[in-house]
């Protein structure tokens, strides 16, 4: 443990400096015109590998935007760890909002302001500088493999191709994740599990034209009316999901597994404040951990139509649109959740508009094993690096890849993140802590550690 203390020690600067110029690259994959800076990302990651002592360094190209691949596998017999993360991030609007540039890493209060800090930048480089510090301190204990996608932030489209072809050099015992988060850093933790995702758009199409809402409002239906209408009326008054069949595959949780669960150390008024809301919303009949990890949601992303400039325009719209994600839990298929959403959203739709309903990605709930050697020397890892034992919990974010690594790969996979919920991941202003930094960085060579002499 001290070597690693002395190492992170002796390059903290570093480190840090290196972070902040891949923090730089603007690599938003859902936008075509930062194509160029997606690459380039790509090619930095590729260029830390090398020079941190991996071999067989590639960027693979795909249909989509590159995976980047490194390995180093130091003897064939010893245990293997796959790392998987995303070098992709969210784009950064609203502009505006930001305080500092988005792509100008900014430090304050001891921590760093950018795009992709904690999602998944800052942490899956902490891997990059842990695999760094563990060959140059001659303790690498076990084999390791890098693949760092470019699409996350999409859907991941291309990795599932990539994987299919690559099942050999992919080969591995457990697959290692950062790309989650903590309870906090005084109340470490790990997850067991993520919710799926069904993501999609939905179009409401009334007159053929934009027209003037005096001449034709009140005779002519309004496709931003109806589309509120009708996207109101999938919660009840208890906020449950109205959709037939949607609950259909839940399990519900057991009076055990709720009391495990809600003994998490929880501040619904520092939640609250940190969130400047009066009141918290959500499915009736369920704490805040189990609205966010364990019970399926439907959420608005964005919602858009008529006009939304500067001044007036008294126009009644041609058409509508929005874009809707559904959390999914164990059990619950995000195929046919679509189709559920689909039939359901066309069912609804009075006679007055036509309605298009576009499936953009997807991704299925999974529950990692809190038995196995890998997610017990997860637990010995933290336990030893933050001097307290983790405490188990769900997340309520979607990983797709996940059930993917372990249908293909045929392997489980480990959640060992070290973000906050309080990161603003997708919003203005994401943050990363310096220490949440450093501490993913000294906890990680302990896991290879602890993973390797649990498969003797």
């Amino acid at each position: 443990m001290q070597h690693i203390k002395q190492y992170i020690e002796q390059h903290k600067q570093r480190l840090l400096d290196e972070l902040f110029d891949l923090l730089r690259f603007p690599s938003v994959s859902a936008d075509p015109k930062y194509k160029p800076e997606v690459l380039k990302t790509a090619d930095y990651v590729a260029k830390k590998l090398t020079e941190a002592g991996a071999d067989k360094v590639e960027v693979c190209q795909t249909a989509g935007y590159p995976i980047v691949y490194g390995e180093k596998i130091i003897d064939p017999t010893k245990p293997t760890v796959l790392v998987y993360g995303h070098y992709d991030v969210q784009p950064p609007d609203p502009l505006e909002l930001w305080k500092t540039p988005p792509f100008e890493p900014t430090v304050r209060d001891g921590k760093i302001y950018a795009r992709g800090a904690c999602d998944d930048k800052g942490q899956f480089y902490m891997h990059v500088k842990a695999f760094e510090l563990m060959m140059q301190t001659n303790t690498l204990p076990c084999n390791i493999k890098f693949m760092i996608e470019g699409e996350e932030e999409v859907g991941s489209n291309n990795l599932g191709i990539f994987v299919k072809a690559n099942k050999e050099k992919l080969k591995a015992d457990v697959v290692l994740i950062s790309d989650t988060s903590m309870i906090s850093m005084e109340n470490p933790s790990l997850e067991t599990g993520l919710r799926g995702l069904s993501y999609l758009e939905v179009e409401v199409v009334g007159p053929n034209r934009d027209l003037h809402s005096g001449v034709y409002g009140g005779a002519v239906a309004n496709p931003i009316t109806i589309l509120t209408k009708m996207i109101a009326s999938m919660h009840d008054e208890n906020n449950h999901i109205t959709i037939p069949g949607f609950y259909d595959e839940v399990i519900a949780l057991t009076e055990a597994e709720r009391k495990e669960l809600n003994a998490a150390p929880y501040n619904e008024a520092a939640y609250k404040t940190d969130l400047d809301v009066a009141e918290l919303w959500g499915e009736k009949g369920y704490t805040t951990f189990e609205r966010t990890g364990t019970r399926p949601t439907l959420e608005v992303n964005g919602i858009w139509g008529g006009y939304i400039g500067e001044g007036a325009k008294t126009v009644l719209p041609s058409k509508a649109n929005a874009k809707i994600s559904m959390r999914l839990v164990p059990n619950q298929g995000s195929a046919k959740i679509t189709q559920l959403f689909t039939d359901h959203f066309k069912k609804i739709a009075p006679a007055s508009v036509k309605v298009t309903v576009t499936p953009h990605h997807g991704g299925e709930p999974v529950v990692t094993p809190t038995d196995s050697i890998a997610y017990r020397a997860a637990q010995k890892a933290i336990t030893e690096a933050f001097g307290k034992a983790p405490i188990p919990t769900r997340g309520g974010g979607s990983i797709p890849i996940v059930a993917l690594f372990e249908a293909e790969l045929g392997i489980k996979t480990v959640l060992m993140g070290f973000g906050l919920d309080s990161d603003a991941l997708h919003s203005p202003n994401e943050k990363y802590d310096i220490f949440n930094y450093y501490k993913g960085i000294e906890t990680i060579p302990l896991f290879h550690k602890y993973f390797a002499e649990l498969s003797k």
